[in-house]
C-alpha cells in the first residue's frame, strides 16, 4: 500500500528537455502508476516563464510557498494492492536512468537552500531500497532540514525502524487498508500473514514514541468501508491519526464512481456511531491536506484526505521528485522537469537559459524555480471531473 497514493511515475529514455505531455495523469502517488499513465510528445515543451525573486525561489504566481519536498527512492514495491498496480505489475526502469544515493543527497540539499524544511520518502516501498538507512542518515544531517518523514506500507519496517530513527526520520505514515487480515490478502494480492507485520509495525512506532503515528487507509465501497468505525475506535486506545483517503482514479486500477466514498458521507456514517466526533485544528495548519477530527478527548485523531470531492489546491505546499529524477509541481500535471539530466551534464537546456548561470546548481535552480512558477491555480489547470 503505497502512500497517498505516492508520487512520481517514470518517464523511459528520450529527450532532456522541460516537458509537457498532452496525458492525463490521474492523482495517484506512485512511480508504478505513472508508467502506464504518461504518453511522451517530447515535441511539447514548456514555455520560459520569468524567475520569481530570488529571496523566495519556491514561491508561485498564487503566493504559495513550497517548503514540502516528496522523493520517491524507489520504483519497486513489495506489495500489488488493487488500487495501485495492475495484477501483473509494471515495467521498471534501468537502473542506470534512477536517482544514485549521492545525487538525491545533491539536489535534497539544493532543495532545503531554497527553502524546503520538510523530506518525505516514499516510493514504490521506500523500504525495499537497500540503503535506506545510509540515504536517511546522509537527509538527515542537512542543515536548515526540520523533518524528514516517510510513508511506507510497513512490511519491512520492524526490521528497520530503530535504525531510521536513529538517522533522524521523525515522522511516519504506515498504509493500511483493513484491519481484517483476509481483506488485506485480498487488497494487497499478498499474504494475509503479511498484516500482521504491518500491525507489528504501527505498535513499534507508538512504543519508539512517534507521535502522532498516521495509518493511511485508502477507503473503496464495497471492499473496506464497513470498517471505519473499527479504525475510529483504535484512536481511543492509541496515539493514532487514522487517515481516510477518497479512492482515486487512474488507468488500470478499476476505478469507478461507484467505488468512490465521499468524505461527507464518511464523516455523516461515523458520527452516528461517535457523536462526539468534532473537528480540531491540524498539526500542518494551513497547509493540511487532511481535514482532522478526535472524539472527546481520545489520544488519538481522525482525518480525511478529500482530494476527490474538496480539494486543498489553494494551500499546496508541495513538490515531488520521481525515482528518475524529474521534478513534478502538481501531483494532477503531466509536466515534469528532468533534474537528473542537468546533474549528470546531459540535458538539452532551454536557449534563452541566462548564460550567467554557469553551475549546475545555478541551472537546477533556475529550472526548479520556472517549474513552480507554472504552477497552476489548481489540479494542474485540469477542469471538469477527474
Amino acid at each position: 500500500m503505497l502512500s497517498i497514493y505516492k508520487s512520481a511515475w517514470n518517464l523511459k529514455p528520450g529527450t532532456h528537455r522541460v516537458r509537457f505531455s498532452t496525458a492525463l495523469l490521474m492523482p495517484l502517488e506512485g512511480e508504478h502508476t505513472r508508467r502506464k499513465l504518461r504518453r511522451r510528445d517530447d515535441r511539447n515543451v514548456a514555455p520560459l516563464l520569468p524567475i520569481p525573486r530570488k529571496e523566495d525561489p519556491l514561491s508561485d504566481t498564487y503566493n504559495r510557498h513550497h517548503n514540502y519536498l516528496r522523493i520517491s527512492v524507489t520504483e519497486r514495491c513489495n506489495l500489488r494492492c488493487q488500487y495501485c498496480m495492475p495484477p501483473e505489475g509494471v515495467d521498471l526502469s534501468p537502473t542506470g536512468k534512477l536517482l544514485t544515493t549521492d545525487e538525491i543527497l545533491h539536489l535534497a540539499k539544493l532543495f532545503v537552500s531554497m527553502g524546503v524544511d520538510k523530506i518525505r520518502l516514499t516510493g514504490g516501498e521506500p523500504l525495499v531500497r537497500k540503503d535506506i538507512e545510509t540515504l536517511a542518515s546522509g537527509l538527515g544531517r542537512i542543515p536548515g532540514l526540520k523533518t524528514l518523514a516517510m510513508t511506507t506500507n510497513g512490511i519491512l519496517l520492524p526490521k528497520k525502524l530503530e535504525a531510521l530513527q536513529e538517522a533522524g526520520v521523525n515522522a511516519i505514515n504506515v498504509s493500511l487498508d483493513t484491519l481484517k487480515p483476509s481483506t488485506f490478502e485480498r487488497i494487497t494480492r499478498r499474504p494475509a500473514e503479511s498484516w500482521d507485520r504491518v500491525w507489528k509495525a504501527i505498535e513499534m512506532c507508538v512504543d519508539r514514541g512517534y507521535s502522532p503515528v498516521k495509518v493511511n487507509c485508502v477507503v473503496m465501497r464495497g471492499v473496506n468501508d464497513t470498517e471505519l468505525n473499527d479504525f475510529v475506535q483504535l484512536t481511543q486506545h492509541y496515539p493514532i491519526q487514522v487517515r481516510f483517503i477518497e479512492f482515486m482514479p487512474f488507468a488500470g486500477n478499476g476505478w469507478k464512481d461507484s467505488k468512490l466514498l465521499p468524505y461527507a458521507e464518511m464523516t455523516t456514517s461515523i458520527k452516528q456511531a461517535f457523536p462526539l466526533l468534532r473537528p480540531v485544528v491540524g498539526e500542518d495548519g494551513s497547509h493540511d491536506t487532511c481535514k482532522t477530527y478526535r472524539v472527546g478527548s481520545w489520544p488519538g485523531s481522525v482525518g480525511f484526505i478529500t482530494s476527490m470531492t474538496n480539494h486543498f489546491c489553494s494551500t499546496c505546499n508541495r513538490l515531488r521528485l520521481t525515482a528518475d529524477g524529474n521534478l513534478k509541481v502538481c501531483l494532477f500535471g503531466a509536466s515534469e522537469v528532468s533534474l537528473r539530466d542537468v546533474l549528470r551534464g546531459t540535458a538539452v537546456l532551454p536557449a534563452s537559459m541566462p548564460p550567467s548561470l554557469d553551475t549546475t546548481d545555478a541551472k537546477l535552480s533556475y529550472l526548479i524555480s520556472r517549474a513552480v512558477r507554472s504552477k497552476k491555480a489548481a489540479h494542474a489547470g485540469q477542469s471538469g471531473p477527474l
